[in-house]
Formats: C-alpha cells, sequence, structure tokens
C-alpha cells in the first residue's frame, strides 16, 4: 500500500517535471517567434533613436542614495558630488538628489 503511494508521487513529479519542460519549450519558442515583430512595431518618439537594452547586470553593486535601489556601477548613472562619485538608478533619482 505505501509502495504504491510512494509510486504514484514519483510518477506525478516525474509528469508534472516533463509538463513544466515542455511549456517552457513552447514559450521560449512563441517569445522568439513574436519578438522581433515587438521590436520592429515600437514606435520612436519624436524621431529620436530608441535607447540600447541595458548591459546585463554584472560587477559592483552601488546603492542608489535616493531611493535605496541596488544598482551595477557600469550601468548606473553618475553624478560627482563633493569629491566622491554617486550611483543612480535613473535619471529622475539622480535630479532628485540634493546634496
Amino acid at each position: 500500500m505505501i509502495f504504491r503511494y510512494i509510486l504514484v508521487l514519483l510518477v506525478s513529479i516525474f509528469a508534472i517535471s516533463m509538463l513544466r519542460s515542455v511549456i517552457g519549450l513552447i514559450m521560449k519558442a512563441f517569445g522568439e517567434m513574436v519578438g522581433p515583430h515587438l521590436a520592429k512595431a515600437a514606435p520612436t518618439s519624436a524621431g529620436k533613436p530608441q535607447p540600447s537594452p541595458p548591459a546585463p547586470p554584472t560587477g559592483e553593486l552601488k546603492k542608489d542614495p535616493v531611493c535605496g535601489t541596488y544598482v551595477p556601477a557600469a550601468t548606473a548613472i553618475s553624478k560627482r558630488s563633493g569629491g566622491q562619485t554617486l550611483y543612480f538608478c535613473s535619471t529622475n533619482c539622480r535630479d532628485k538628489y540634493s546634496g
């Protein structure tokens, strides 16, 4: 009797794992199919070039002094103030900073 429950549990876990893998593959294929079309359909604002996608977050993290978000130093918006470099997550936070 216990063997039967263990067998059902193992088969269920295997079936769920296989189902997640298949769904993941379908979603990835669908994303690759739709992805290029979405990039072409995105409008540009007033003839300005669209910004390039952000670099992958790697390297040292810095804390934004305004909102407290940690951002990669390589992609953060920096500002020199009082002999030190401050790092911000966005231009809005940089503009809000008073110091």
